[in-house]
């Protein structure tokens, strides 16, 4: 080898292994079992990693696309990702994260949320490098029996010491035996897909773990599990479309980016970490040199908006938010309504345009000064407009109607 192709061989080395140690810490809480995880990694092996998610609803925020970019990682080392999409594990539940018990849901509804979750998750992954597998394919087809020889490696104890199901014992809220069967189902996925890896948060611990209990009734390996921190919402409590404090990123730029505007300071270096694809050593020097959570958050909205929509349109999507936010001027794209010619009571005009929706919500509203008319806030909720045709009403800080 000449010596410039070993010069190319040391630096390709060195670029994969700080692939792999990124792949192994960035984000990342706890991975069992790191020492064999780590191993396989180096040697070469090309390993099956999977990630299920249930779509429960229509869009996948940020928060649930930090594994769908760690699985990306993945894929770009060259390993075969699979993409579990949870028809039958959605309609069933998993109330991992929750504090109360999760409705079934119906099929119809399962289908009506996946219309646009393959498009979402291709902003991601890489379309021509996921194997896509839909767990009703074999969850379905399993028998009592089948199902008995996969519940008898788990005891009762083991799933009422989680913390939330404990709680919910503890307090006499109703813990489902369906709650119960959703690790086995978990678990079994990954025999299904012969899976050597999976993702997962820290709140699917159990439900990770069951899959390399299971496993080796079956004569397969135990998969290695990499768990990801869970990120909080916009107002401080996990991301959770149950919730709405969420960033989807199906979000118009000038939306998600205004949305990561109006996160709390002290999230923004895990934000960094976690949502961007930022080098590390570029966020700690950047944090270190502009202390500012204005600056900081203008840099991240930046970062979010620019990796799902590209670098010209978070361009624009910041110009818009200095010009609305700083310059208190009005945006350049306002949708319009149109309203009959005459005069008006304000909490009517807020109910037509769907800006409220109920009289009491458009009251709150004036009550608490989240309304503007002209730029100008309303004195009180019986205000009435004699003349509705071209004024803008504002609501928040980025709802705009402009009557027609």
């Amino acid at each position: 080898m000449t010596e410039r192709g070993e010069y190319d061989r040391i630096i390709n080395m060195d670029n994969e292994n700080l692939q792999i140690e990124e792949v192994l810490t960035r984000g990342v809480n706890e991975v069992i079992d790191k020492k064999d995880l780590e191993e396989k990694l180096h040697s070469g092996v090309k390993l099956r990693v999977k990630l299920g998610i249930d779509p429960t609803s229509p869009n996948i925020h940020i928060g649930r696309a930090v594994a769908l970019w760690k699985l990306r990682q993945f894929q770009d080392l060259g390993h075969q990702v699979v993409f579990i999409v949870g028809d039958f594990t959605g309609q069933v539940g998993d109330t991992s994260d929750k504090n109360t018990e999760r409705p079934m849901l119906t099929e119809e509804s399962i289908k009506n949320n996946l219309k646009t979750y393959l498009k979402q998750a291709y902003k991601i992954l890489d379309r021509n490098k996921t194997e896509i597998a839909y767990n009703s394919k074999w969850l379905r087809k399993l028998g009592f029996m089948e199902i008995c020889k996969m519940a008898d490696l788990f005891s009762l104890n083991e799933f009422a010491s989680r913390e939330n199901i404990a709680k919910r014992y503890t307090e006499g809220k109703r813990v489902s035996l369906r709650e119960l069967l959703y690790p086995i189902m978990q678990g079994y996925d990954s025999v299904a897909v012969k899976a050597d890896v999976e993702l997962g948060g820290t709140d699917q611990r159990f439900n990770l773990l069951a899959g390399r209990t299971i496993q080796p009734l079956y004569g397969q390996t135990s998969q290695n599990i990499l768990m990801m921190d869970i990120i909080e919402g916009l107002d401080g409590r996990k991301m959770s479309s149950s919730w709405g404090n969420t960033i989807n990123i199906l979000d118009e730029p000038k939306d998600m980016y205004g949305k990561v505007m109006s996160l709390r300071d002290e999230l923004i270096a895990k934000y960094f970490m976690v949502t961007t694809r930022m080098p590390i050593t570029e966020i700690t020097e950047f944090l270190k040199q502009h202390e500012h959570p204005r600056t900081q958050k203008m840099r991240l909205a930046f970062e979010i908006t620019k990796l799902y929509h590209g670098e010209e349109k978070a361009m624009k999507a910041e110009k818009a938010f200095v010009k609305q936010f700083s310059e208190k001027k009005l945006p350049d794209e306002i949708p319009a309504r149109k309203l009959l010619p005459g005069s008006y009571k304000l909490v009517d005009v807020l109910l037509e345009t769907g800006l409220a929706t109920s009289k009491n919500e458009a009251r709150r509203l004036v009550e608490q000064n989240g309304v503007k008319i002209d730029q100008k806030t309303p004195e009180s909720d019986t205000l009435i407009i004699k003349d509705v045709n071209g004024i803008v009403i504002q609501v928040g800080k980025r709802k705009f109607i402009k009557i027609l």
